[in-house]
């Protein structure tokens, strides 16, 4: 974790790792401001993780849908962690569904990019989820929000002392949310068994 999110390249200036940036950068998606608007920054942020916001959707997120976004934004907590939240906040139906069909329907945008632009605005109620994440879970991706809030909170919450004890021994702050140092491990874990078996493969999951 500690070589994730502070590592950095050989110059001691750019990070080993983009990602490292998707939550801190320009003072974060949730920052009071922000919370409830899609902003550019936004957009930037998720490039951090390898995903590029096609024009014509950034257009409709920033321009031409931005109220309508915002007012369901408004609709999803911001200071709620998933393994706190209630089912009815991460299930179908629900105003962060919602948003994440509304996300998912433009063109270029898939399940994968969706559900980051709401991690970004809601890093700790919305977990990160892309191929490489599904691969080492075996989770088929419908159902994942729900599935990990289980998960949390198995075992009175066992799963969550081991992640926070895991940020706190790396020296990361609370910035880092819980589900994202989940993501980033199992990330991890992924990525060393991708790469050594797809060498040569141009895979952007591999690299954030």
């Amino acid at each position: 974790m500690h070589r994730y999110f502070e590592g950095r390249q050989d110059d001691g200036r750019r990070p080993l790792y983009t990602g490292a940036a998707f939550e801190r950068f320009a003072g974060g998606g949730d920052h009071p401001d922000v919370a409830n608007v899609f902003t550019a920054d936004d957009l930037v942020a998720v490039s951090m993780l390898s995903v590029q916001v096609p024009a014509r959707a950034a257009l409709g997120i920033l321009l031409d849908d931005a109220d309508r976004l915002s007012a369901g934004l408004a609709d999803v907590p911001a200071d709620v962690d998933l393994a706190d939240a209630d089912e009815a906040l991460v299930a179908d139906g629900s105003a962060a569904d919602w948003l994440w069909w509304q996300l998912y329907r433009y063109p270029g945008v898939g399940f994968v990019m969706a559900g980051k632009l709401l991690a970004r605005k809601r890093p700790r109620l919305i977990p990160v989820l892309d191929g490489v994440v599904r691969g080492v879970l075996g989770h088929p991706g419908k159902g994942y929000w729900r599935d990990l809030r289980g998960e949390l909170r198995a075992d009175d919450g066992r799963l969550v002392e081991q992640l926070n004890g895991i940020r706190r021994t790396a020296g990361l702050g609370e910035s880092i949310s819980t589900i994202r140092i989940f993501d980033v491990l199992v990330w991890m874990t992924g990525k060393g068994a991708l790469w050594a078996s797809r060498q040569g493969q141009r895979n952007p999951e591999l690299f954030r």
